[in-house]
């Protein structure tokens, strides 16, 4: 009996990551597509100088993909650059930065399952980062923060978990993902808490409660971003309970 032929996969999708590959002219990478999630997939030559998915097929290029699956990954047949981020090259601190976001996508993002929105928040988060429109820091604590509700991490952030106050002096606990005020700050550790301004928590409940279309439409002072990005961060990683290889690089590079 003839075996049917296996469908072809049309779906556009950002590179997020090259493995090591037995063959030298061959590329292994993972991919983040709109219609399939996470995935793995190799380009056949793609390492060759006359490959025409070469470009498309390199980490942070945004393309349009022709995919056949396989046993265990998919074959790209095809890949058509739409996006290269070229600035995001010429920056080693932006680059370590969107690498982070990479990481993060791995780590978050649905395998075999349709993932338009963290698509979406990728590409977002890497214009905003390449153009210089929004400063990197906001950008990061976007990516982090919108991801993570993505995927069930969402912080309650009406008002002081005790007695719903929602102004004064405020903290957030980033392991309970709880605010607490002044008068209930006996009941966490202050220690491991991150005190929030009314500013940070405004852009706190944009991103994680606000439209998605709009949770990069902010601004705020300049010490109140790395405040936002402070806590974020902290909230992610008590959720995670891991740290991040490409994360770590990029303090690194800005101390």
């Amino acid at each position: 009996m003839a075996t049917a032929p296996k469908q072809h996969l049309m779906t556009d999708g950002l590179i997020l990551r090259e493995y090591e590959t037995v063959a030298e002219a061959d590329r292994f990478v993972a991919i983040l597509t709109r219609d399939k999630g996470l995935l793995r997939a190799s380009a056949r030559g793609a390492k060759r100088v006359k490959s025409r998915a070469g470009a498309a097929t390199q980490p942070l290029c945004y393309a349009r993909l022709s995919l056949i699956p396989a046993r265990d990954k998919y074959i790209i047949e095809d890949a058509q650059p739409q996006e290269v981020f070229f600035p995001l090259r010429q920056d080693v601190e932006k680059l370590a930065l969107a690498q982070y976001f990479c990481e993060l996508a791995l780590r978050l993002c649905p395998t075999d399952a349709a993932a338009p929105n963290h698509l979406r928040l990728l590409l977002n988060g890497l214009h905003y980062l390449s153009s210089g429109q929004k400063p990197p820091l906001q950008v990061k604590a976007v990516v982090e923060g919108r991801l993570l509700s993505l995927e069930g991490y969402m912080p309650d952030l009406v008002g002081c978990c005790q007695c719903g106050r929602q102004e004064g002096d405020l903290w957030f606990s980033p392991t309970a993902g709880t605010l607490f005020c002044a008068a209930h700050s006996g009941q966490t550790d202050l220690s491991q808490a991150v005190a929030v301004s009314g500013g940070v928590l405004a852009a706190l409940r944009h991103i994680l409660y606000g439209d998605f279309e709009r949770c990069f439409a902010f601004s705020l002072p300049a010490a109140d971003t790395a405040d936002l990005a402070t806590l974020m961060e902290r909230f992610l990683l008590a959720q995670l309970q891991r740290s991040f290889k490409t994360l770590d690089f990029y303090h690194s590079l800005r101390s």
